[in-house]
């Protein structure tokens, strides 16, 4: 019998009590150069169990004083359409989120980047902005004879009227690029000009301006391959680690943000596991800077994880 999941190795909060909610989701059907994506979850949660418990940017241990739960995860079957599993994905989502605080996280790891639509569309079904960090625009209509292929996410995001916020975008289709140009709703940071600092510091000004619902979509590929070699379609450029970690501590910092969920996705685990290590000390990251924000350092330390408590 499978151990359930957890993350860094500490047992999970019942989902009805979580302040932080991850989701695995193994999904692999539309990769077109490297596999192993349907790898990345696990090897997120089992690369997480050698992190220590303390994070020093924001200076605690979060989940001394955080609740969190690793749900099962939503794996396709061989016999199940592209359609019935994203179905089902929203479904799920929609589950969780109802046995869940209204003010708790959701984390979501893939998987291809297919997997972003359903969920986002179940946390914020009224609406919101897209933050997308990513080497690609992912604005395809169709590719390879699917809408849900991992080039097509933000296309379908943004034809159901959500706003794009793109970060990093180095790789695109002539059709792509011309689609951003004529879209007021659609924001790319391209990757050579964030090299700018007056651009950068542009970039960090407006995600600090952003008001309501938000959804951060980070494909790790958005990343320099230098960093995370361990992905599906790698890309020459992209962020370094620090501008990644500016970047969330700034939508955090925002307190006029409602910040939904998180997905990230995309990593194909690679032997040296220097991959796996960068993309769990993200989750980690990203779980700190939104507790922090949050108030939930003042809260008494946690008796329900174990492990985990200030030494």
């Amino acid at each position: 019998m499978n151990s359930p999941p957890q993350f860094q190795a500490l047992p999970s909060a019942a989902i009805s009590e979580a302040d932080v909610l991850i989701l695995p989701v193994p999904h692999e059907q539309t990769v077109t150069y490297k596999p192993g994506t349907a790898d990345g979850p696990q090897a997120i949660l089992a690369a997480s169990e050698q992190l220590e418990f303390y994070e020093e940017d924001r200076q605690w241990c979060p989940l001394a004083h955080l609740k969190l739960a690793v749900a099962p995860e939503v794996r396709s079957s061989a016999d199940e359409s592209d359609e019935a599993f994203h179905g089902r994905l929203a479904q799920t989502t929609r589950q969780l989120s109802a046995e869940l605080s209204d003010d708790a996280l959701f984390i979501a790891l893939g998987g291809e980047h297919s997997i972003t639509p359903e969920m986002l569309f179940a946390r914020i079904p009224d609406g919101g902005t897209v933050v997308h960090i990513d080497a690609h625009a992912d604005l395809r209509p169709s590719y390879h004879g699917s809408i849900y292929n991992h080039a097509c996410p933000m296309y379908r995001i943004r034809q159901s009227g959500y706003p794009l916020l793109q970060i990093g975008i180095r790789s695109l289709h002539a059709n792509e690029a011309a689609l951003i140009a004529g879209d007021d709703g659609i924001t790319t940071w391209f990757d050579r000009a964030l090299q700018q600092p007056q651009q950068w510091q542009q970039l960090l000004t407006q995600l600090a301006a952003l008001t309501g619902p938000v959804w951060l979509s980070i494909d790790v590929d958005g990343f320099d391959p230098a960093l995370i070699a361990g992905v599906g379609t790698p890309q020459p450029g992209g962020l370094s680690w620090h501008q990644g970690l500016d970047l969330i501590e700034t939508l955090n910092n925002n307190r006029n943000i409602n910040l939904r969920g998180i997905d990230i996705v995309e990593l194909a685990p690679e032997p040296t596991r220097v991959s796996d290590m960068m993309v769990a000390r993200l989750v980690q990251k990203c779980i700190s800077y939104w507790g922090k924000a949050n108030g939930y350092a003042g809260r008494p330390t946690n008796g329900s994880q174990q492990g985990a408590d200030d030494e």
